[in-house]
């Protein structure tokens, strides 16, 4: 005898936690099938420990911009062990917080993996479960390349597992991921080489942003090495990584190697042809706007749809759903259009909307631009000399504002704002409009010229 639920969600991360969350508050029963930890990558392996590291990171840049305001710092060193051991403690409270909370919500965990057996019952441990509505979210998984001795690298995972400090690391990826990882190791103090497969990383940003981050990075002492496509990768005896790249690049002496590739779905497991649902070669569900696969009853959201895969994002597709299956908004919907989102590199970036470059393919000649470059006045005072890059991207005779890409210090807490103006709609002249508030970095965007 199955058991039945109104809603069964795949995946306790965001995206599943937040379906589910919805359906109890509608009153409707609830469960959540997840074989890992409850907070999916974001709490575990991703956005909560990358954001601890970071900070850590940041720390360390003022520890060492701290002579140029006058105190007598002595630097005597970094304690890996501990850092991880209060990131690991603040995200075990999450965990312990999650559990508390579906029982109070009245949400059952199905710990286990989940098998369709058709479009209404799923499959744990031998247990057979049916419901009126299910939700797949179960996230992704980081990408290995097929190359010999990938195996001697690690992932995004590995280095949230990493108990000791690398000295010498390679990263290897262009994306957000690559930049960030490479960015915090080399502020903590390692020795780090970031090996691109092209001449540049982050394609699909805004070229000001990619373009001032990489000379920010370089001058922090990242080596970036373009154009580095790896072929084999070998380990001594003593541990050393030896990487082999295309034309004959050999570089050795590495303690650690992270594999920053990408994400592909986690979905291999799933059986979602018994199902009938359809997916492409890389395990991505298609879904039409209102978040529904071509099953019906059965949707998707998060990572595993491929677009936007962002946190905020799969909380909001779920959230609004729930309201559309539970509580009789038959239109709500999640727009995928300007959404806002933070990289935490050093310096950090945030960017909402089309690049310059899009907008121009689209708008053509009604595009219109406005930048800035300054250096902001905290690094006034300090050797790293740091810039800030700001950039609006207007179109038409009002110039609506399509797109803000920002970099440097304090972008990632200030465009949180800027981006509710600019999915009302907001023109330049709201902009101009909006009094400064001085001084500040984020009073450039409302004086530009």
């Amino acid at each position: 005898m199955s058991k039945h639920y109104d809603l069964l969600s795949i995946g306790g991360g965001s995206g599943g936690l937040s379906a589910a969350e919805r359906a109890a508050m509608y009153g409707k029963k609830a469960a959540v099938i997840e074989m890992g930890k409850m907070g999916g990558t974001c709490v575990n392996v991703g956005c909560v420990p990358k954001k601890v590291m970071w900070n850590a990171a940041s720390v360390a840049h003022t520890l060492h911009d701290a002579k140029d305001y006058g105190f007598d710092i002595r630097f005597e060193g970094f304690d890996w062990a501990k850092l991880v051991e209060g990131r690991e403690k603040y995200i075990k409270g999450i965990n312990d917080w999650y559990g508390n909370y579906l029982d109070d919500s009245k949400i059952d965990w199905i710990r286990g993996e989940a098998k369709f057996v058709d479009a209404h019952t799923l499959e744990v441990n031998g247990e057979q479960y049916t419901a009126d509505h299910i939700v797949i979210s179960p996230g992704g998984v980081p990408a290995v390349p097929n190359v010999d001795g990938a195996e001697h690298g690690i992932t995004s995972d590995g280095f949230f597992a990493l108990n000791e400090q690398p000295q010498r690391v390679a990263v290897v990826g262009s994306g957000y991921i690559a930049v960030e990882l490479a960015g915090l190791l080399n502020a903590l103090g390692s020795e780090v080489d970031l090996l691109l497969r092209k001449g540049h990383f982050l394609g699909n940003f805004d070229s000001m942003l990619r373009e001032t981050l990489m000379e920010e990075m370089v001058n922090d002492g990242v080596n970036i090495l373009p154009n580095m496509s790896v072929l084999k990768v070998e380990k001594d005896t003593k541990g050393k990584l030896t990487i082999h790249c295309h034309g004959g690049h050999v570089m050795e002496g590495f303690d650690q190697l992270i594999w920053a590739i990408g994400r592909t779905p986690n979905t291999a497991n799933l059986n979602l042809d018994a199902a009938g649902i359809e997916h492409d070669a890389h395990g991505f569900i298609p879904t039409d706007e209102y978040q529904n696969t071509n099953v019906t009853d059965v949707y998707a959201v998060g990572d595993v749809i491929g677009k936007s895969q962002l946190t905020p994002v799969a909380i909001a597709a779920a959230r609004r759903l729930g309201d559309r299956l539970f509580n009789h908004q038959p239109e709500r919907k999640l727009d995928y259009e300007n959404i806002p989102t933070v990289m935490f590199s050093h310096p950090p970036i945030g960017t909402i909307g089309m690049t310059e470059g899009e907008a121009r393919e689209r708008y053509g000649d009604t595009v219109k631009i406005y930048q800035s470059r300054f250096t902001a006045m905290y690094h006034a005072l300090t050797d790293r000399d740091s810039k800030t890059a700001m950039k609006l991207v207007c179109v038409g005779t009002e110039e609506r504002v399509v797109g803000c890409h920002l970099i440097g210090l304090g972008v990632d807490e200030m465009l949180q704002g800027f981006a509710v103006a600019i999915k009302m709609g907001a023109t330049k002249a709201d902009f101009d409009n909006t009094v400064a508030i001085h001084p500040t970095s984020s009073e450039e965007l409302v004086t530009m010229r």
